[in-house]
């Protein structure tokens, strides 16, 4: 046997993939994104350009557009998308995915999220993602959930962080999106690491956490301690 250091032991049985089924939360459910969606879709992107900034995809110009995305996103086994329909809205209003899936490294992204106006910033949105988290680390067994942006989108980059996701470095020169150079900013969070975010995530959707205007009364990073 090696005397040279090794990493710890791990159950090593492959992950299964998602599952494309409906989720529902308090503030919004999650439909397994289909071709149908395509025109509530375009409809939420009307005045938005600058919500496909950092995409690799979009400004859409046309319903047939949001299809061919769609068709396309199909043609990936590894990934798997849903429709976001806050219940205060009742129109789907963005999209998200759980994507480069390894089932035998145990290892998940959350990406390719494009939320519309409506729902940027809101109480769905942040439960949409934890929706999703929450099916790959317990319903799954993922240890290890990744997130990864444009290493200019500050936007992303903060919300990672909000969400338990850790900061591991920037690849650069990673990718070429939309003929320019992009580096690439990688977050991660470890199974071990999900129940401290899950329970802090949790508190904050509590409607005791939001005062009678809707305003958070603790930030998920004070509740996080």
């Amino acid at each position: 046997m090696t005397k040279l250091p090794l990493g710890p032991e791990v159950d090593t049985w492959p992950r299964p993939l998602p599952a494309r089924q409906k989720f529902l939360g308090a503030r919004v459910s999650l439909e397994p994104l289909t071709r149908r969606h395509a025109l509530e879709l375009f409809e939420a992107s009307q005045f938005a350009e600058d919500s496909f900034t950092y995409m690799s995809f979009g400004p859409w110009k046309s319903v047939a557009e949001v299809e061919a995305l769609i068709a396309g996103f199909y043609a990936d086994p590894l990934a798997a998308f849903w429709a976001v329909r806050p219940t205060t809205i009742g129109r789907v209003s963005g999209f998200l995915s759980l994507m480069n899936i390894e089932p035998k490294n145990a290892a998940i992204e959350l990406g390719n999220i494009w939320f519309g106006p409506e729902l940027r910033r809101t109480r769905a949105a942040t439960e949409a993602m934890f929706l999703m988290l929450r099916h790959a680390a317990e319903d799954l067994g993922y240890r290890r959930l990744v997130w990864k942006c444009n290493a200019l989108n500050e936007p992303s980059k903060r919300a990672a962080l909000r969400l338990g996701f850790s900061y591991e470095g920037t690849l650069r020169a990673h990718m070429v999106v939309k003929g320019r150079e992009r580096d690439t900013a990688m977050y991660a969070m470890l199974g071990h690491e999900w129940p401290q975010q899950r329970d802090a995530i949790l508190a904050w959707l509590d409607e005791a956490n939001f005062d009678a205007q809707g305003n958070a009364i603790k930030s998920l990073k004070e509740l996080r301690g």
